[in-house]
Order: structure tokens, then sequence, then C-alpha cells
């Protein structure tokens, strides 16, 4: 009687961990092993940017107060040199402009540092999770448009006022969420699950800095056109007077 072929193992993501606390570095790299996935790690910055082009990880948990080169600036020349690479920042770092500078570097997510091992792990799934989703096949899809902006899903562009605009694929993905339906409010938690695909209760700050960042690229020109609905969430609209509305 044939064997019926056994189903494809799913694939194993390699995870490369840079911190320079053995203690944490261990810790981390047992529960990455632990939960199924391949590690390797790095202690310095320098070591981080060669190892992330030797191992080609599918993701970078990364220390950003690293002995030699921090993690922003790792995260920067990696970028610069074109690899973009998921990064999870380990920060002892808790102000609104330490996050900023973070997540302008390009990193994806961030952890405060103490953290629990488990909400790394859920962090990890999630990045992981939306990196992993199919881009739409051959379909073509229409670019995105409000007033000025244009934002085109195939090619990753975006324009405004006929400029081009650089963004990080999470603001891309955050700036889809908002195009996607413009002049309607959407809350925080419809944004972390659209654009973090958290299936937990995610830190509501990260859309915040990120709302933050998207604005210093896209509201440069005139009319502003992501706006705060305070106690509510963001909406794409041109600035008008009226209640409610503000920047953040």
């Amino acid at each position: 009687m044939p064997v019926a072929p056994s189903a494809p193992a799913p694939p194993q993501h390699n995870v490369l961990v840079v911190e320079d606390d053995p203690s944490i570095r261990t810790l981390l790299t047992s529960a990455l092993h632990a939960a199924g996935y391949s590690v390797s790690t790095a202690d310095t910055g320098q070591t981080a940017m060669f190892e992330a082009g030797r191992s080609q990880p599918d993701l970078i948990v990364l220390d950003v107060g690293l002995p030699d080169i921090d993690g922003f600036a790792v995260t920067r020349h990696l970028r610069a040199e074109g690899v973009y690479t998921p990064v999870l920042f380990l920060t002892a770092r808790t102000d609104v402009e330490d996050r900023i500078i973070g997540l302008s570097s390009g990193g994806d997510d961030y952890v405060t540092k103490p953290f629990h091992v488990q909400e790394v792990l859920l962090r990890i799934r999630a990045i992981l999770r939306r990196s992993d989703m199919p881009s739409g096949g051959g379909t073509r899809r229409p670019p995105l448009r409000y007033a000025d902006l244009v934002l085109d899903q195939q090619t990753h562009e975006v324009r405004r006022a006929g400029l081009p605009i650089q963004l990080s694929p999470t603001e891309f993905r955050l700036l889809v969420c908002l195009l996607a339906q413009p002049e309607r409010v959407v809350g925080k938690k419809e944004i972390l699950s659209e654009v973090w695909h958290y299936d937990f209760a995610g830190d509501a700050r990260i859309v915040d800095t990120y709302v933050r960042n998207l604005r210093r690229k896209i509201d440069r020109f005139e009319p502003q056109l992501i706006q705060t609905v305070r106690g509510v969430g963001y909406c794409l609209r041109a600035a008008r007077p009226g209640p409610g509305a503000a920047a953040l």
C-alpha cells in the first residue's frame, strides 16, 4: 500500500539576536529555539552588520544600547545598504523622541526593557506574519489617491504634489490603511490590527509614534492631510477648522 507523502514542514525563520548582555542574549536564544526558530547572534553593532549579510535573517532583534554603535545607527546603515530585514528594537529608552528616532531609522517595532519573553515572541510572530503575507499575486491594484497624494501598491511608490516620498515598509502599510478609507476616522485598535496584525493588546503608543513620523514626511506640503481626532484615532482629510481635530 503506497504511503501518502507527508505534508511539507513550515519554513523555519531565522532570527538574528543582537544583544551585548550575555544573559539576555542566552534567554532570547533559548526561547526562540524552543519556539521553532533558528537563531544567530551578535554582541556588537559591527558584528550585527556582518552577520546580517552573512546569515540573511528573516528578522533582527536589535538592542539599542550596544557598546560600539547604537542599534539606531545599525539600522540606518542596513537600510542605506538596501537591507530591509524587519527590525524589532529592544530598548530601555521610553521617551517619545527616542521612539521616533528608532522608528525613523527604519525599525518595525520596539519592546522596552525589562520585558517578558512572551511579549517579544508575540511581536516577532506579528512582524513575520505580515512580512510573509502575499502581495496580491498578479492582480493589478489601482493606485490609492487623495488630494495630491498618490500611493501605488504595486511599485510601493508614494508621491505628493508630484514629488516622491520615501517610506519604510511599516509607514507604507500605515498610509495604505488611512488612504483606503479617506475622511473616515480609523481607531488605534483598528490600525494596530491592520498594520501590525497584533492579536493581543498591543501598545497603542507605537501608532502615535508612526503617525508623527509619517506626518513629518506627508504633511511637509500644504494642506495638512493626516488629522488626529482626539480620543478616537486618525483620518486622512484636508485640514479644516473644527472641534476635535488637532495635530499630534
